[in-house]
């Protein structure tokens, strides 16, 4: 069962595509390009590094976020009956993926107050990222990737409710792993085509047809819980 979440949790990545390109589509371009007059071309041995840097630190604020959210939970947990936690848990988390779907769809932007939320926090964060830029070597990209975890994001906020029914902070943590892995396809695939592919990702079929699937996986997880 834990591997099904895993790979829920990837799939959940995967199809927030179209979200990624517009949160993080930006800063992936200008690290493919290069941030210096003598820097990093698009698509040069170097470059490729810099966004696989970047990557490597935003994923691994994730899988930290991942682990302080299933730990918080397996704590909450422990305070009252475990399946009635998992039963309150899980239902929160399927009510996030059917906003998700309704957000990335462009059909209701209920999350954008979540964002909006995380925003207070961002204030703070997004002018220290800006200190590695231009970005100088390996290190600053990594760094970069790291506080850009924090982005405000809806479908990051998805991934993280959904790690508290993971029931651990080491299991948190792997689902939250897996999710990011789930963007990093999209993410790659900017770095390699930059604006065309984010001007692709953007189209609004895709954003529907993202949205729907994801809207269909929250259902699916409903009636799984339903028919236990």
């Amino acid at each position: 069962m834990e591997e099904l979440t895993w790979i829920s949790a990837f799939l959940l990545g995967l199809m927030g595509a179209p979200h990624c390109a517009g949160m993080c589509g930006g800063i992936v371009a200008a690290l493919s390009v290069g941030c210096r007059p003598d820097g990093l071309g698009s698509g040069s041995q170097q470059g490729i590094k810099t966004v696989w840097a970047y990557n490597l630190g935003r994923i691994s604020s994730y899988v930290f976020a991942g682990m302080l959210m299933g730990g918080l939970s397996a704590l909450a947990s422990n305070m009252v009956a475990v399946h009635q936690a998992q039963l309150v848990l899980k239902s929160l988390a399927i009510v996030f993926m059917l906003f998700l779907g309704l957000y990335l769809g462009g059909w209701w932007s209920a999350l954008n107050r979540l964002e909006k939320l995380g925003g207070n926090l961002w204030r703070y964060l997004e002018p220290l990222g800006r200190r590695f830029i231009p970005v100088r070597n390996l290190q600053s990209a990594f760094v970069i990737g790291v506080i850009w975890g924090w982005l405000p994001c809806g479908l990051v906020y998805t991934g993280l409710i959904y790690s508290t029914t993971a029931g651990s902070a080491i299991h948190g943590g792997i689902l939250m792993l897996f999710f990011g892995l789930g963007t990093l396809p999209a993410m790659l695939l900017m770095g390699a085509a930059g604006t065309h592919l984010q001007a692709w990702l953007h189209q609004p079929w895709l954003r529907r047809l993202t949205g729907t699937l994801v809207i269909a996986f929250a259902l699916t997880m409903l009636w799984a819980l339903i028919m236990r």
